[in-house]
């Protein structure tokens, strides 16, 4: 195991593809990266399948909790937020780098501290592109309103943070916090849209996590993604470092307590087997069924299906493109129908029967990030999860290291104008020289 040395870091430079606008070119230089860093497997997708797993855009650095855990640093709150015209070429850059389909987090700081109008154009330009919008935000000022705006423009998902770290008075555990989680749950009844939940694991809340499933397995007709980001040493948080308990296997233990049943991961790999762990499941009466049982089986089904279209939001259109692809792959559909699908429904019948039919989908994800200093040479170079900087896409554990030298640099900003250049930290334009271009990490 080898780490990036202080001045390795300092020098890191975000990343370029080469033939910009391709996925194909995108997706094969993303699996060099994994095959140099050694994490290439039969169930990987990163490099094979995608060409990245998201990109974050980071719309404000502003936000109104002071959580104990922070990858914010101590400059965030002083720097102005970049211009629309900053945030539109990012986004045009996602799209240059990664293609349509690309899944973008819109992120902060907090989104919804961004000037509304802006955050619903935003969310639109990333809609036109083709990509798959998704808000990331703590709720505060996610209001049904807002949220039914970004619908209208295309937003796909959002993503609620709540957790211990965030300090809500007078809540004192995360069984306590479920109220909230709760109430943003009905916020956003009936609405079409993905909704996610994200939780920092760290000591205060660890032995907390299986009643953490069981409520989102009791939500699951609303609640169909929950995400554990593990405790890292980075940003303006009081917490440091990470307590021995907490690793991606007793994370993961943990998950699989509160769900009751095997919660098989090593189906499908994302980037580093270090970084990401993933689970999908039925649920049905409040009870769990894992569907990546069969490694092989979904290999198969990974490698024939490049190209499959399958919108969570969409059913009538999932189901569309899913019996369209089973058309043109009758055995491997025959066998999927055969070996996991009748068996699963007569595994589920008990639980179909008291619930009367009524049937969710609930997929777990365990974030391991690395503490800043920490860095592995390898789970860097084969990342999945990056963050879009106006010279490209740099792996989010790495931006986390040194945001501030994204966040309180000048950058040159193209505007009706011309070339502009903007200072962050009073959030004023002057007119800019030309200069050259930076240079890139590849």
């Amino acid at each position: 195991m080898k780490f990036y040395g202080a001045e390795e870091i300092r020098t890191f430079r975000p990343y370029t593809i080469g033939s910009q606008g391709s996925v194909k070119a995108a997706t094969a230089k993303a699996a060099e990266r994994v095959k140099k860093a050694g994490a290439w497997t039969a169930q990987q997708i990163l490099g094979k399948r995608y060409p990245i797993g998201c990109v974050a855009l980071e719309v404000t650095q502003r936000c109104n909790l002071d959580c104990t855990l922070c990858y914010l640093s101590e400059n965030s709150e002083s720097v102005k937020d970049i211009p629309l015209q900053e945030i539109f070429a990012r986004i045009d850059a996602i799209k240059d780098h990664y293609g349509p389909g690309t899944d973008v987090q819109v992120t902060g700081g907090d989104p919804t501290l961004r000037d509304e109008a802006e955050l619903i154009q935003i969310v639109k330009r990333i809609k036109s592109m083709g990509m798959n919008p998704t808000l990331m935000t703590n709720g505060l000022k996610a209001s049904r309103a807002l949220i039914e705006k970004l619908l209208a423009v295309g937003l796909k998902d959002i993503a609620f943070h709540v957790d211990l770290t965030q300090e809500r008075k007078p809540h004192k555990t995360e069984v306590e916090l479920n109220k909230v989680r709760k109430m943003y749950i009905e916020r956003v009844r009936g609405l079409p849209i993905h909704i996610i939940f994200n939780t920092t694991v760290f000591a205060g809340n660890f032995h907390e996590i299986p009643a953490l499933i069981q409520f989102f397995a009791e939500n699951s007709d609303i609640v169909q993604f929950a995400s554990f980001q593990l405790q890292a040493d980075t940003g303006r948080g009081e917490l440091r470092k990470r307590d021995t308990i907490i690793d991606a296997d007793t994370v993961w233990a943990k998950i699989e307590e509160g769900a009751g049943v095997k919660l098989p991961y090593d189906s499908i790999q994302i980037g580093h087997k270090d970084c990401n762990r993933y689970s999908v499941s039925l649920t049905s009466d409040g009870k769990l069924f894992p569907m990546l049982e069969n490694p092989e089986f979904i290999t198969d089904f990974m490698d024939a299906s490049e190209g499959l279209v399958l919108d969570r939001t969409n059913k009538i259109g999932f189901a569309k493109n899913l019996g369209k692809w089973m058309i043109q792959n009758p055995k491997l559909a025959t066998r999927g129908v055969t070996k996991l699908a009748i068996p699963k429904v007569m595994k589920m019948l008990p639980s179909l029967i008291k619930s009367k039919g009524k049937m969710g989908k609930l997929t777990f994800f365990v974030h391991n990030f690395m503490d800043a200093t920490q860095l592995d040479c390898d789970r860097i170079d084969s990342c999945s999860f990056m963050v879009m900087t106006d010279e490209g896409p740099i792996s989010m554990c790495m931006h986390n290291a040194k945001r501030d030298d994204f966040i309180l640099k000048t950058i040159e900003v193209k505007t009706d104008e011309g070339v502009k250049t903007w200072n962050p930290t009073v959030g004023m334009y002057a007119v800019a020289a030309a200069t050259a271009p930076a240079s890139a990490h590849d």
